[in-house]
């Protein structure tokens, strides 16, 4: 069966609840797992060049900031669970190669995600990072929605 999970996060309420169910799964199965959230750069607006560095710089630290709270609280999940965890913050234009790129790195045989379970034109809008996963990845893909 599986034996290295990769759980990709991105700290909404859906993305907690496929951590609580991934880790049940890793711990039923003796699985270890490894928690991934993906970082992406500020979005450039037009300023001057001095205040775009500056807020790009900020965004960037309250991201990187976020990712290691939202992180820690996974790691102390899967600890109290007692599931071997280890954490990964990466920064990447396209969370869902972060996602294929860290799974296949990490030598990861499954990937548990969430699903936001959008439909029609808000999926088009907003696009999917689980449909891009699904349909790029060779690793298997287990959603919970």
């Amino acid at each position: 069966m599986y034996k290295h999970i990769l759980i990709p996060i991105d700290g909404t309420v859906l993305s907690d609840s496929a951590v609580d169910k991934g880790l049940a799964f890793a711990r039923e199965i003796g699985a270890r797992v490894t928690v991934l959230m993906t970082t992406e750069p500020a979005p450039i607006v037009m300023m001057a060049m001095v205040q775009l560095t500056e807020q790009q710089n900020r965004y960037h630290q309250h991201a990187v900031d976020q990712a290691a709270r939202h992180l820690g609280e996974t790691l102390a999940k899967a600890k109290a669970a007692g599931v071997p965890c280890e954490t990964v913050q990466v920064d990447h234009d396209h969370p869902y190669q972060a996602i294929i790129e860290t799974a296949a790195s990490r030598g990861c045989d499954l990937i548990a995600m969430a699903s936001h379970g959008r439909r029609g034109i808000s999926a088009l809008v907003l696009g999917s990072e689980t449909t891009k996963v699904l349909t790029h990845s060779t690793t298997p893909v287990l959603v919970y929605r």
